[in-house]
C-alpha cells in the first residue's frame, strides 16, 4: 500500500489534474445534458433522431477523431475558438480547459444516456396532476420531475466522471500530452511506457486509475440507490 501511494511530483501532478479535468466536466456537462435528454425523453420535433446520433457520435467515432474536430473547433484559429479567445479570453488548445472539453464531449454520451432512461420512468400522470393545480411547466419540472430524476443524475454523473478519467485518444489530439498542464492519468501512464524505467511509475499510476474509477462507479451505485429508497419512504 505503500508503494502504491508513494508518488514522485509528476505522479501527483497528474493524479490531480485528472481528477480536477474530470470533475469540471462533470459538472459543465450536467446542465446542458439534462436539457439535450429532456429533449429526447420529450420532444417532438424534426430532427429529433439526428440530435440523438449527434449526441452519442463521441461514442461511435475513433477518440482520435473526435480530439481533431475539437481542435478544428475550438484551436485558436477554429471558429469558435478564435472567438473565445478574442472576445473572452478563453483558450482550450494546450490547456487544461481543452482536456475538460474533451473529457466532457467524451462522457457526454453516457450522461445523457442515464438521465434521459431516468426520465422517461418517471410517471407522467404525477406531473399532470400537478399541472392541472396550476403550476406552470418549469415549476412541475422542478419540484416533481428533477426529485424524481437524481438517482439518474448521480448515474450519469458519475459514469461521466469515470470516463474523463480514462479519456485518452481526444485529449492527447486535442490539448496534446503537457507535463503539469495537459498531463493527465492515462497521458501519464502512456509517457511512463515509453521511456526506460517507466513501468513502475505505469503500472503505479494504473492501479491508481483503476481505485478512482471502481470507487466513483461504487458510489454511483450506493447513492443512487439510497435516494431510490427514501424516495419510495417518502
Amino acid at each position: 500500500m505503500t508503494w502504491l501511494l508513494d508518488l514522485t511530483p509528476d505522479e501527483w501532478n497528474a493524479v490531480r489534474l485528472s481528477i480536477k479535468v474530470a470533475t469540471v466536466a462533470m459538472l459543465f456537462s450536467l446542465p446542458p445534458g439534462i436539457l439535450i435528454a429532456l429533449l429526447l425523453a420529450r420532444g417532438q420535433f424534426w430532427g429529433k433522431t439526428l440530435l440523438n446520433g449527434l449526441v452519442h457520435l463521441p461514442l461511435i467515432l475513433p477518440p482520435v477523431v473526435t480530439g481533431y474536430l475539437l481542435l478544428l473547433t475550438f484551436g485558436k484559429r477554429g471558429p469558435a475558438g478564435a472567438f473565445l479567445a478574442e472576445h473572452f479570453g478563453i483558450v482550450f488548445s494546450f490547456r487544461w480547459t481543452g482536456a475538460a472539453l474533451a473529457c466532457g464531449v467524451m462522457g457526454f454520451p453516457l450522461m445523457v444516456r442515464a438521465i434521459r432512461l431516468s426520465i422517461e420512468a418517471v410517471d407522467r400522470k404525477m406531473e399532470a396532476a400537478a399541472g392541472t393545480l396550476g403550476a406552470n411547466p418549469l415549476w412541475v419540472f422542478a419540484t416533481i420531475t428533477l426529485p424524481l430524476i437524481v438517482p439518474g443524475l448521480i448515474a450519469g454523473s458519475i459514469l461521466a466522471f469515470a470516463k474523463a478519467m480514462g479519456e485518452f485518444g481526444a485529449t492527447i489530439t486535442f490539448v496534446s500530452n503537457i507535463p503539469n498542464e495537459t498531463q493527465t492519468l492515462p497521458s501519464a501512464i502512456y509517457t511512463f511506457t515509453q521511456v526506460p524505467g517507466g513501468d513502475e511509475s505505469a503500472l503505479r499510476l494504473t492501479l491508481i486509475s483503476i481505485v478512482i474509477s471502481m470507487a466513483a462507479l461504487v458510489a454511483s451505485e450506493v447513492l443512487a440507490r439510497r435516494v431510490g429508497r427514501r424516495m419510495d419512504i417518502e
